[in-house]
């Protein structure tokens, strides 16, 4: 994997050409300001003005709520944090959202931030607005690492990095069925393996419907996508719908910068190993990609996602998602203080 694949890769090089077989999507420069913004370190707040009305009205539902059972702090001296202002930058957010019909699924030039899901409103990627694409983005390892690192694992390390001009693209909000999303693997201009998208599932049409879904994926990538990519060497991710139709999601760099799920890089590089099917390792390989997806219950796995999530608490706590989880803690460490200060005084 090269640093020129990785800039080919990019969502705005590769939508373009591929515009007519996918989601319809924006793409939007992101301002300097909100890159610094988005790499800050300090205490997440909200950008003004970015707040949709509805939050506004369960946040003001909420902070009466806990106004009634709680005596808060007259202390003037805490510092207040003051949130950034990109009034320009959401005006042009919002126009889009509104042109893809008023939900999206946020992502930068290569990631999505899937790995901070956790922290949204019923764990969606689902965005209506500025704040709920800055809280998932703010809480993206994924998104950091575009930012910051996005040529690591390139074999070229030692030539200068090019210069890459970040983007916020908005796609729009689709209802997925995990089942139905597969990832193909292309080498020298060829498809040779596929693996279950979502591999912690066990999805029983998976293994009725192998030949015909490898038969769609194939026909796609022959039809539309063959030798039109710029790299001979990549990795799509589709989705096939209920009707059989395919659709391409994703397209991301050949190498360990891409999860390889079912599959090693090591089988998918030297070719070595690869079968046409879990189910079917005692039966005659037919020519054509190898075809991987679990099999039963027995080998469902947990989400490689599950490593960047945070107790659900702790994230109703810091969000105020939940105003009794709030003010319970805060009379207990009301409780807590005075037992000390009664301690302290005997």
């Amino acid at each position: 994997m090269k640093k020129e694949q990785v800039v080919n890769c990019q969502f705005s090089v590769w939508y373009p050409i591929f515009k007519k077989f996918t989601i319809k999507s924006s793409i939007l420069p992101l301002p300097q300001n909100v890159i610094d913004y988005l790499l800050d370190d300090g205490t997440l707040v909200v950008p003004e003005g970015s707040i949709s009305s509805q939050q506004t009205h369960n946040d003001s539902s909420s902070d009466s709520e806990a106004d009634d059972d709680v005596q808060w702090s007259d202390d003037e001296s805490t510092e207040t944090v003051k949130a950034p202002e990109f009034p320009e930058f959401n005006a042009k957010v919002l126009e889009a959202i509104n042109a893809l019909g008023g939900r999206v699924f946020p992502k930068l030039n290569w990631s999505a931030p899937r790995d901070a899901n956790w922290i949204a409103l019923n764990s969606s990627l689902e965005c209506q607005s500025l704040s709920d694409i800055f809280l998932l983005f703010k809480s993206s390892d994924f998104v950091t690492h575009d930012l910051t690192q996005p040529f690591i694992h390139c074999s070229d390390a030692d030539s200068a990095d090019p210069v890459i001009s970040y983007e916020l693209a908005l796609r729009k909000w689709s209802e997925l069925t995990p089942g139905g999303e597969f990832r193909c693997f292309v080498k020298e201009h060829k498809l040779i393996a596929i693996s279950q998208r979502d591999y912690t599932q066990h999805y029983h049409h998976i293994s009725k419907q192998e030949a015909s879904i490898s038969h769609s994926l194939q026909g796609f990538f022959r039809d539309h996508i063959q030798y039109k990519f710029l790299d001979d060497d990549y990795v799509l991710d589709v989705y096939r719908d209920s009707c059989g139709r395919v659709w391409l999601i994703d397209i991301n760099p050949f190498g360990p910068v891409t999860d390889s799920l079912l599959f090693t890089w090591e089988e998918l590089s030297s070719g070595s190993g690869l079968t046409a099917s879990q189910a079917q390792d005692d039966m005659p390989q037919e020519e054509g990609p190898a075809f991987r997806y679990t099999t039963s219950e027995v080998t469902v796995q947990p989400s490689p996602c599950l490593s960047y999530r945070m107790p659900r608490d702790f994230v109703d706590l810091s969000t105020g998602e939940d105003a009794y989880k709030l003010i319970d803690f805060l009379k207990l460490t009301k409780r807590h203080q005075e037992a000390e200060e009664s301690e302290g005084e005997a």
